[in-house]
């Protein structure tokens, strides 16, 4: 069988394509210069870009140039995204039209001593946003775990500064808004580029095996209550309206006793005026005090006869009267 030897333009023997080994590796660098030379960014986050391991600079969403073959490295970092961080339950899944959690349950995170010490089941998120990317990445060697550390710590600092029923009712607002500050102290404190967004208490109950003796104590709490607010109704309804019939009372005995000094002091200043007359004359304010009695006496009586007390033969005037008594010696009847 032949051979077939290829032969260089100085007669020395070359291997078959050889001539085409330069060009493609050339083309080969190229593409990989080229490969490892651009990067994009998304637009919801930048570019933190490192030589050699060393901080070079930031860069915005869009397509960029960095130096090739891992001189300079570019990591991503999202910082319009709302991170969030789960304390006491995990989000199994997210998706509509229910979220579903995982049934695990994470006591040594949820488990708190209140300050009247009593445990409480607390279940809480943590939702941040990564405000500096720089900080994120070089200053702490892993940011999610120490803030969920620093998130621990804070709320069970907060918790044991109230009692287990301002946690479960109207003191949650309060551990909210004491957590989330004094956390993000701690994370500016550390350097760790985020910002606290919220901190949100979500389930508060007791621990499983005195729930059902706490359910019984909170609802003996509600009827105490209920009870008082009750008592406290009637009170207001019945003692206003005991004062209102005391004060109306009270004007009415003034107002009697007025009208009597008045009354009084009227027929005195009548007597008084009477005897200045009488002084004047005697005789005549005699008979006249005794026409005003009459006056006011006899309509008492019904049917009136006065007659003389010379007239004789009276009986037939009368009809049906049959005896009449006899009158007053002196006096007309």
């Amino acid at each position: 069988m032949a051979r077939i030897t290829i032969l260089g333009r100085d007669g020395s023997r070359q291997l078959p394509g050889a001539r085409w080994i330069a060009p493609v590796l050339v083309a080969a660098t190229g593409l990989v210069l080229a490969l490892t030379s651009w990067f994009q960014i998304e637009s919801d986050a930048v570019g933190v870009v490192t030589r050699l391991g060393k901080f070079v600079r930031i860069v915005e969403p869009g397509l960029h140039w960095k130096a090739p073959l891992g001189v300079e490295r570019v990591d991503e970092v999202a910082v319009k995204h709302v991170n969030k961080a789960e304390f006491g339950f995990r989000t199994a899944a997210s998706r509509a039209p229910r979220t579903r959690y995982d049934e695990r349950s994470f006591p040594d995170e949820s488990l708190l001593l209140t300050g009247d010490l009593n445990a409480a089941d607390v279940e809480w998120i943590v939702q941040y946003r990564i405000s500096d990317p720089k900080n994120y990445l070089f200053r702490v060697r892993d940011p999610e775990n120490t803030l969920r550390d620093l998130a621990r710590a804070v709320m069970s600092s907060v918790v044991g500064d109230h009692s287990v029923l301002e946690v479960l009712t109207e003191g949650r607002r309060s551990v909210n808004e004491e957590t989330h500050a004094e956390l993000q102290k701690l994370v500016d404190l550390y350097e760790m580029g985020m910002t606290i967004e919220t901190v949100q208490l979500q389930n508060v109950l007791p621990p499983d095996k005195v729930r059902a003796s706490f359910n019984d104590v909170n609802q003996a709490e509600q009827e105490r209550s209920r009870t008082e607010n009750e008592a406290w109704q009637e009170y207001n309804k019945t003692i206003p309206l005991a004062e209102g019939e005391a004060l109306k009372v009270k004007q009415q005995a003034e107002g009697y006793a007025i009208d009597r000094v008045n009354r009084a002091s009227g027929e005195t200043a009548r007597f008084l005026a009477l005897l200045a007359e009488y002084k004047k004359s005697p005789e005549v304010m005699r008979r006249r005090l005794w026409l005003e009695m009459v006056a006011r006496v006899l309509p008492a009586f019904g049917r009136k006869v006065v007659i003389d007390d010379d007239v004789k033969g009276v009986l037939p005037l009368f009809g049906d009267v049959l005896e009449l008594p006899a009158a007053p010696a002196g006096g007309r009847k």
